[in-house]
């Protein structure tokens, strides 16, 4: 007879109302720079800007604040774009040969994006589809007549088609054929050659009827659409890259791909021109690179601007990504980083006004935005508000802060202003659009850490995230690439290269990149630690200093014989005296040896103590006293490959070789055990898997099938390596007694907990800090231990240093029982305090089949009683799944899934906040962000107010709910469970329902989230626990049973 084990009823509605009001899972905003951009428009009515990518996305901006996102069914490069101005319309080309148009349009007060309609462009009437190539109908341009009602496309064929707006209806009758134009083609020309692909599609300013049309072979032909005629050709011979019409219609102006540019006179009554009035190579006489595009604009004052990409001397800087501003006498070279995708100037476009007046110069590179200023003398660039290239410098870490004080974010901005000082006067100039959005209740700063050494600090409070300081660690350092020399050029330098943009993907030195960041918000003390072992502990100064930083060297190893390091050197300070500029400077520096990876810092600035760990052990230093406190050594005997470093050459092909071993011997072990198949054994295993798959009564929960986790091996590699550290004020010692404590888990699921010895503030400068070993906890499974948490009585978090003093948070409860919350890569499990002993766990591994890999503790407030609250318990997995559970009952709430599985740098950066948001990288240069809960969502809420005369009318479907972001590419959002058939808030209840929505509830039922011991999983394993700080006959008797080799080491309990 089976037997089942039945779970509590679980629903209950009282309990899942309160879920709702807490818990929703939203992706709201994409923050940084759109990855791999691929094309650029800009419509001068609205002022908005769109971006197109490669993988077929199209974001638009306007004021900051407003920004829109759609994504292509097909995951197509989008090659160009246009916008249909003022209509708050969009026309997009993929590579896949199809149009898609984008409406703006107005729903429940907001703005949204939606594709309303897509076409293909059909073959040539009367020829031969299956004869002649695909790509004679290819478009290779597209222009936007000026009445918005017509779009030209030009073919690689040499056609020009034309397509009815916003309907995308195929106007055949109006088709151009380039046999047509060759009629007009002085014989002397043809020379039996085709005139290639359209390259360019320009109407007259002055006269709308009429085209001017430039063929790859250097040929341009004005075309009167109305009469059917050409009106003028200009015979050009080289090939054909752009063209642009100067504002009276009386100038054209040519780029081709030798680097040279022509400027062409448009005389009235003759039918063609032959020759140019000028033709120069701005860059030559040595052979140049094509001029990709060109614009010509004239201006009030005087002159003309010419401002066009490419046409580098191709042997000499054929490498360089520049765009050229000439105007008069001036020449200036903009030099960028990478790639330059397109451009386009801010100009007047009204047409009764002579004078173009180009007010700024927008330039899209592959990994940057970058905006000129063209009114002011200089040509300074305007500092973007959004946009801003995370990924300037690779990133290699991040950490956010929530609820900033006002005093600490000016000194911040203050820092970065004078880092930066504003040279242009002129403002942003993709300004459209209202942002509706409330003003932020609170700052939130995120910190990444870059690999070149830099940390930068961003304002995420709203939806745009902008820079707001930049803290440099490599002037510190003697590097081997100081280069700055090689930076300064000459004032005859030819070609004139100015250096514009921030994007600098080189790092000095690879020791430099930051790991780890911890910064206290009320003292403004913060630590950066490096991938070289390198610990700074920093300080905000509001003037310039110059000082001596104190460096402090721990050797980790403590003496351990049979380790030699054989991975990277450590970084060596530069001596004497160095000087600071205002914002965070650094006054101590503590070095790590071996010199490896910072993998855990942490930062207690009421104590004056930092705490960090590497993969050989983890150290605390006093700064105020500038004192080493203690050192610990976490290596097990076989730990060599942690003596190798990051960068050794050997550490992967070792590790592949030991795993491969194992697999092997364990697949030897496992063949010899498996028992016939058709033994009668294996037939009843058989037919009692049958039954387990079998559904089982709808309304009884059954306790889901546990998977049997496998213990690891002691001897695993970087069993070592600290994951987490952190300080507590609790009970340690006994029941009666609390005091300052320090944990710190590894990687092989051993948790170390010291008792310290912190004196009053009155005596810092007289006492030192004393670390007394309290306990040792061995988890049963040696799983990595991911965090420790230590909850008060009221199974609370902690409050931060200085919160309670300055009446920032309420106490905590130190009458109750404190526990500790251990988290591992397999489980949750809460222990009490000072006993240790087992409370309430679940095995995330064993019922959900995943690993943790980012776990925080968040404090969710309910959208419909400002005064409700729940602490609870985040979990993102190696699956990309986010898991909610209360603390301390760690019962499962909510399921969603976040990131791809695939996407394993994703979820390694991912962040949590702690009020319900967090982000990741969805890309090396955007962090998407997300929120958890109901109440605390940022996300985009704007409008643009559009002048539609044809249509103001949704062409699509509009009749469709106002739904979270669409997931990306690379991102998932599946409703688990009660979820999925409910609204985010319950806004019809009554003001006595919500009363009793959050009355207080028994202790027993399953509304309640109190510390209850959980019968859902499974026995409570029995962990190995040390007490140090137990009676004296306890603490002979562990030290009797201590081998001498533990004993001189202190190395983990081993059960």
């Amino acid at each position: 007879m089976m037997k089942f084990r039945f779970r509590r009823q679980g629903h209950d509605p009282q309990r899942e109302k309160i879920k709702q009001d807490l818990f929703a899972f939203n992706k709201t905003v994409e923050h940084g720079f759109p990855n791999q951009p691929s094309s650029l428009a800009f419509d001068p009515k609205l002022r908005i800007m769109a971006i197109g990518t490669k993988s077929g996305a199209v974001k638009i901006y306007g004021a900051p604040g407003v920004e829109f996102t759609g994504l292509h069914r097909d995951t197509a490069t989008v090659t160009q774009i246009h916008f249909l101005p003022g209509q708050g319309r969009l026309l997009s080309l993929l590579d896949d040969n199809t149009l898609h148009l984008w409406e703006i349009y107005q729903k429940d007060g907001y703005s949204h994006l939606e594709e309303t309609r897509s076409f293909i462009l059909p073959g040539r009437p009367g020829f031969d589809s299956t004869n002649s190539p695909p790509s004679i109908t290819r478009v290779t341009v597209i222009l936007l007549l000026s009445t918005c009602d017509v779009a030209c496309l030009g073919t690689e064929g040499g056609g020009v088609y034309f397509l009815e707006l916003p309907g995308l209806t195929h106007l055949e009758d109006k088709s151009l054929y380039q046999d047509e134009i060759l009629q007009s083609v002085p014989e002397d020309y043809k020379c039996g050659k085709a005139l290639g692909p359209v390259e360019s599609l320009q109407e007259h300013p002055q006269d709308p009827a009429k085209i001017l049309i430039g063929f790859s072979r250097g040929l341009m032909v004005l075309w009167n659409k109305n009469a059917r005629e050409v009106e003028h050709l200009f015979l050009g011979n080289q090939q054909l890259e752009s063209v642009s019409w100067e504002r009276s219609g009386r100038t054209v102006v040519s780029s081709h791909s030798d680097g040279g540019y022509a400027v062409w006179s448009v005389t009235e009554g003759s039918p063609k021109t032959i020759q140019p009035v000028t033709s120069t190579v701005p860059y030559g006489p040595f052979p140049c690179k094509a001029i990709n595009k060109i614009v010509w604009q004239t201006c009030e004052s005087g002159g003309h601007f010419i401002i066009f990409s490419g046409g580098m001397p191709r042997a000499s800087y054929g490498d360089r990504h520049c765009v050229t501003i000439l105007h008069g006498q001036t020449l200036v070279t903009l030099d960028f980083t990478s790639r330059v995708i397109d451009f386009f100037t801010v100009y007047n476009t009204e047409v009764e006004d002579e004078f173009d007046n180009p007010t700024a110069l927008v330039a899209l590179v592959e990994e940057e935005l970058v905006v000129i200023d063209l009114q002011t003398p200089g040509w300074p660039t305007i500092p973007a508000p959004y946009l801003a290239p995370l990924h300037s410098s690779a990133i290699t870490c991040s950490y956010h802060i929530s609820n900033v004080p006002l005093k600490l974010w000016e000194r911040i901005i203050s820092a970065g202003e004078q880092q930066s000082p504003r040279v242009s006067s002129g403002n942003w100039p993709i300004s459209g659009g209202r942002n509706l959005a409330q003003t932020p209740t609170q700052r939130g700063l995120l910190l990444t850490g870059h690999e070149d050494g830099t940390v930068r600090f961003w304002d995420a409070s709203g939806v745009s995230l902008k820079p707001l300081y930049k803290l440099g660690t490599a002037h510190i350092f003697q590097t081997d690439c100081e280069h700055d020399s090689l930076n300064q050029s000459g004032d005859e330098e030819w070609p004139p290269f100015r250096k514009v943009g921030c994007f600098d993907p080189y790092s000095d030195d690879p020791r430099l990149g930051i790991q780890k960041i911890a910064l206290c918000k009320y003292t403004a003390k913060m630590v950066v630690a490096g991938t070289a072992g390198q610990v700074l502990v920093m300080e905000l100064n509001d003037e310039k200093s110059e000082h001596t930083i104190n460096v402090a060297v721990m050797d980790l190893l403590q003496d351990r014989e049979g380790f030699t390091w054989k991975g990277h050197d450590r970084l060596t300070p530069k001596n004497g005296s160095l000087s600071f500029a205002q914002g965070f400077q650094p006054t101590a520096l503590v070095q790590c040896m071996p010199p490896g990876a910072v993998t855990a810092t942490t930062l207690h600035s009421e104590w004056n103590l930092v705490a960090f760990g590497t993969s050989h052990g983890f150290g605390l230093y006093d700064y105020y006293r500038r004192n080493p406190i203690l050192a610990r050594c976490t290596l097990h005997p076989n730990d060599s490959l942690a003596m190798e470093g990051p960068l050794s050459r050997v550490k992967s092909l070792k590790k592949s070789l030991r795993q491969s071993f194992r697999r092997i011997r364990k697949s030897r072990v496992s063949g010899k055990k498996r028992v016939n198949a058709t033994s009668p054994s294996s037939k009843v295993q058989e037919a009692n898997a049958q039954l387990a798959e079998q559904a089982g009564p709808h309304e009884v929960e059954m306790t889901p099938v546990q998977r049997r986790i496998e213990p690891r091996s002691a001897d695993d590699s970087l069993s070592g390596v600290v994951r987490c550290l952190c300080f507590a004020d609790t009970f340690l010692r006994d029941a009666a007694h609390h005091g300052p404590t320090m944990w710190a888990g590894t990687n092989s699921g051993s948790v170390f907990a010291y008792a310290l010895e912190v004196p009053s503030q009155e005596k810092f400068s007289e006492r030192s800090v004393e670390a007394v070993l309290g306990k040792e906890i061995q988890l049963m499974h040696r799983a990595p231990v991911v965090s420790v948490a230590v909850l008060d009585g009221r199974g609370n978090p902690l409050p931060e240093p200085y919160e309670v003093s300055r009446d920032l948070a309420k106490a905590p409860d130190m009458q109750g029982s404190h526990s500790v919350l251990i988290a591992s890569e397999e489980q949750f499990k809460v222990f009490t305090l000072p006993r240790v002993n087992a409370k309430t766990k679940f095995k995330l591994t064993a019922h959900e089949g995943c690993r943790v890999r980012k776990v925080a503790l968040v404090n969710f407030a309910s959208v419909a009683c400002e005064d409700y609250a729940e602490n609870c318990l985040a979990c993102l997995t190696n699956l990309g799944d986010i898991h909610v559970f209360t603390v301390p009952g760690l019962r499962p709430q909510v399921h969603y899934d976040c990131v791809r599985k695939e996407d394993i740098s994703g979820i390694a950066s991912c962040v949590f906040t702690k009020h319900g948001q967090g982000f990741y990288l969805i890309s090396p240069s955007e962090f998407e962000r997300f929120s958890l809960s109901t109440r605390n969502i940022t996300e985009p809420l704007c409008v643009l107010d559009l002048n539609r005369a044809h249509d103001t009318t949704c062409l699509g479907n509009c009749n469709f709910t106002a739904m979270p972001k669409q997931s990306q590419a690379n991102g998932t959002h599946v409703l688990q469970g009660s979820e999925a058939n409910h609204s985010p808030a319950s806004t019809d209840r009554t003001p006595d329902e919500h009363q009793a929505s959050f009355s207080p509830t028994p202790v027993d039922s399953p509304n309640n989230s109190i510390d209850t011991p959980l019968d859902t999983t499974g026995e409570i394993t029995a962990e190995e626990v040390k007490d140090y700080l137990g009676p004296p006959e306890e603490v002979e008797k562990n030290l009797r049973n201590m081998t001498e080799d533990e004993a001189r080491s202190l190395g983990i309990l081993i059960k």
